[in-house]
């Protein structure tokens, strides 16, 4: 028997959380994502869980690596300024290379910004927001449904890749309800940590197999490493000579790349004789869409490529779209972002129109159907 519901998309978010496992959430309340810490915080428990409220997004990203180095499914979420704050940890997460995810339902910035108001403005600094070269596998949702989905993958991904994995929305679709039957999703397997039967005294926790991926055995189960933020050797301990900086580094960045093509999601509509193609994410894909259908009543060869996977971002999909089109344009709730990335893929003779709007409201269809019939 179905059990549709009319489900808004933080708490999709939350229950995507708990089905792919989660056992313990760190948060400081932010709008517009304290309605997932609310969820999580009285659902936990039910689960053997844990919600801790901590005292800044500084300590909730700490207390989730926490939780990550005792081999526990943790999240943390946030928004705007909170997720400024995170970024060191994040990047102690991808340098130790410990699974989780963090949610980011964007407002508008910078700094405080509009706490109610919807925009697009942290596609970069998910990926950029820390220092030096460190990986990230951030994820972009459109719909409720997709939302619960994507969570679930972003806990896979974590897990499987050991990396902290961000999951973008946006106010607007973090707030919007739709009419979905959770259970009846589709979620696909639920990945869990890999685990060893090394014995202890032989045990190298980062030292990569085949796959470029180490194994972490969760402490407290007999296994004895190092776990910090600095250049560090198989063992886990310091150490800054040339040769293990760069072994380093690429270890924690060819862990994604060389697996990209698994990682990589998209969506194409109406792409195959498109002679003009629109790039948008999140609720500005929506308008998006709407804009595909109405163009084609006109007569106008218009498509639409969803990045879904931002980071890494599906460069060689996008450019096998871009060789056939005529013209791109990417509307964006933002100075101008996405739209770099798809300067970067797009051939010379493809020009590239940018529609940005950063005022804290939706851009509506008929908006982007302007500029498509300027584009024509």
């Amino acid at each position: 028997m179905s059990r549709r519901e009319l489900i808004q998309g933080n708490e999709a978010c939350a229950r995507g959380a708990l089905k792919a496992g989660v056992r313990f959430c760190a948060g400081y309340p932010i709008t517009p994502s304290t309605d997932v810490v609310e969820f999580l915080a009285q659902e936990l428990p039910k689960v053997g869980g844990r919600f801790i409220q901590m005292e800044d997004e500084i300590a909730s990203m700490g207390a989730v690596l926490g939780a990550s180095v005792m081999g526990v499914k943790a999240m943390t979420v946030t928004s705007g300024p909170g997720f400024d704050l995170m970024q060191e940890n994040i990047a102690f997460g991808a340098m130790a290379q410990l699974p989780c995810v963090v949610v980011n339902v964007q407002r508008s910035g910078p700094s405080t910004g509009g706490a109610t108001l919807p925009a697009q403005g942290d596609l970069i600094q998910a990926k950029y927001g820390t220092s030096g070269d460190s990986p990230r596998i951030v994820l972009y949702p459109n719909s409720v449904e997709e939302i619960y989905r994507l969570t679930v993958k972003a806990f896979n991904y974590a897990e499987q890749y050991m990396t902290p994995v961000i999951l973008l929305m946006d106010e607007i679709i973090g707030h919007m309800r739709e009419d979905v039957d959770l259970e009846a999703i589709d979620v696909g397997e639920i990945v869990e940590r890999r685990r060893t039967n090394i014995p202890p005294s032989e045990y190298r926790p980062y030292e990569a197999d085949e796959t470029g991926i180490p194994i972490l055995m969760p402490f407290g189960s007999g296994y004895r490493y190092v776990v910090q933020g600095m250049h560090h050797d198989v063992y886990g301990m310091p150490n800054l000579s040339a040769a293990n900086v760069e072994a380093t580094i690429y270890q924690i960045n060819s862990k994604i790349d060389r697996h990209k093509e698994e990682i990589w999601l998209w969506e194409e509509k109406e792409t195959e004789d498109a002679d003009i193609l629109l790039v948008a994410v999140g609720c500005v894909s929506r308008s998006a869409l709407e804009v595909v259908e109405q163009a084609r009543k006109r007569g106008l060869k218009v498509g639409l490529f969803r990045p879904i996977t931002i980071w890494p971002f599906p460069e060689e999909p996008l450019s096998q779209v871009l060789a056939r089109v005529k013209a791109v344009i990417v509307p964006e709730m933002n100075w101008g972002q996405l739209i770099h990335k798809v300067k970067e893929v797009k051939p010379d003779r493809v020009a590239a129109v940018p529609i940005n709007k950063y005022d804290g409201t939706l851009i509506m269809p008929e908006e982007i159907l302007k500029v498509v019939e300027e584009v024509k």
